[in-house]
């Protein structure tokens, strides 16, 4: 459970009453930010917090290792072979004297038990690290010999409950998609290997604009994502698709949509704002405003670029009408495009538009495409049950051109364990 240090101890108390206090595992706190110079008569809030619990003592735990400290490496692995491997000294031998089996015989000539210990290992075991080079001999005559430690054998460090190594996403992040509480898919990543195993079930029921399926999605999991706004299950469907490819829409389903326009109008009734975001969702388009009075007559907008891929930006404005729609729609839409300099116009509808209405729409002309060299009409009427059916805006090919969302970064093949995405290995067999 991420949350930030006001409301950690109240909800750790829900927690405890949820999962019960016996099995609170961690309180971790992350770094999720460099400074703040604006704290004056307060020390700087950089932190938030994770409250770790499992359900009993039989939960899964992946051991996660951080890199060494380069400030610890120079102190402690202060020895560099010829090779130039580092290493550091350590014992051999363990607390108390035993009688039973090799480790408490002398070994070389040397009996550590008169110093009150035994050999950490049989005798066996000390002349096989002898013949690799893992024993360090002093030079002077007397001295313990020491196991070689190599820096490159060992994992790191086992990961403590202080996280500072995550990296906040910054204004020019690649991950970063505008949405308000995003979290670094290296957070979600970090916690998903250590919290289960490939092919378990990933559930996050604030899912927001989906990292968490994302990360589960990369690591070979199964995963759950339940939000309760339609902006965020557009964001999570643009999410996948740009990270995974369009195969990845046959790999998942989404549930809660409306699949007709008896739902569409089931969903206008109770709610029209998610009506509104469900259907600019539909079309590629992103919502002009989330409250209510500020959308200036626009619903929502998409962006392409013209003229070739890195061309000039382009704008499609939305208006969006769960009601009854007149002529007069048409018009005002017609005066809101001249007014933003939109290069297309388009009235989403609940319902079938009058021959008046088409007539308006097709008096608004052309927009003519450079890049593409073609014309595309600019006010166009589309009814939710033709969008259901699979009619889109008529405009540039948007698979190169749709800016509207900012793309997520591509999967990319895993390392350290992890195996290939299923996604890429359907690829491989395709191919």
């Amino acid at each position: 459970l991420h949350c930030d240090p006001t409301a950690s101890p109240h909800l750790r108390l829900l927690m405890d009453s949820v999962f019960g206090k016996e099995n609170f595992r961690n309180e971790i706190v992350w770094k999720r930010t460099s400074a703040h110079s604006g704290a004056t008569r307060i020390c700087g809030r950089i932190h938030d917090v994770i409250l770790f619990y499992t359900r009993s003592d039989d939960a899964c735990w992946n051991h996660i290792y951080q890199e060494y400290d380069p400030a610890y490496i120079e102190i402690f692995f202060d020895h560099v072979d010829a090779d130039g491997r580092r290493w550091k000294r350590m014992d051999l031998t363990a607390a108390g004297v035993t009688q039973h089996g090799p480790s408490g015989r002398p070994w070389r000539g040397i009996d550590v038990s008169k110093k009150g210990r035994h050999w950490a290992f049989s005798s066996e075991e000390l002349d096989r690290l002898d013949a690799k080079g893992k024993i360090h001999w002093p030079k002077r005559e007397g001295g313990m010999p020491r196991l070689k430690q190599y820096l490159d054998e060992m994992p790191g460090v086992p990961l403590q409950d202080i996280w500072t190594d995550i990296r906040p996403i910054h204004n020019l992040a690649k991950e970063r998609l505008g949405y308000p509480t995003q979290k670094p898919e290296a957070l979600l990543e970090r916690i998903i290997k250590a919290s289960s195993n490939e092919g378990d079930l990933v559930l996050d029921p604030f899912c927001g604009c989906g990292t968490t399926i994302c990360a589960a999605q990369r690591l070979n999991r199964r995963w759950i994502g339940v939000d309760i706004t339609h902006l965020a299950v557009t964001l999570m469907k643009y999410r996948l698709e740009h990270a995974f490819g369009e195969d990845i829409k046959r790999k998942f389903e989404v549930i809660g949509e409306p699949v007709s326009l008896t739902g569409a109008m089931a969903l206008a009734k109770e709610n029209p704002y998610q009506f509104q975001w469900w259907a600019l969702g539909l079309v590629g388009a992103r919502p002009a405003a989330q409250k209510k009075g500020l959308d200036m007559g626009i619903d929502g907008r998409l962006y392409f670029h013209d003229e070739g891929k890195e061309g000039d930006t382009k704008q499609i404005i939305f208006s969006v009408k769960a009601g009854h729609v007149t002529v007069s729609h048409i018009r005002d839409l017609r005066g809101v495009m001249d007014r933003e300099g939109a290069s297309i116009g388009v009235l989403i509808t609940m319902l079938k538009p009058s021959r008046q209405m088409l007539t308006e729409a097709a008096s608004a002309d052309f927009y003519y495409s450079p890049g593409w060299d073609k014309q595309y009409p600019r006010i166009q009427i589309l009814t939710v049950d033709e969008i259901i059916g699979g009619k889109g805006i008529d405009y540039p090919p948007s698979r190169h051109v749709n800016v509207t969302f900012k793309k997520a970064q591509k999967a990319k093949r895993q390392t350290q364990g992890t195996k290939d995405l299923e996604l890429a290995a359907d690829e491989k067999k395709r191919g």
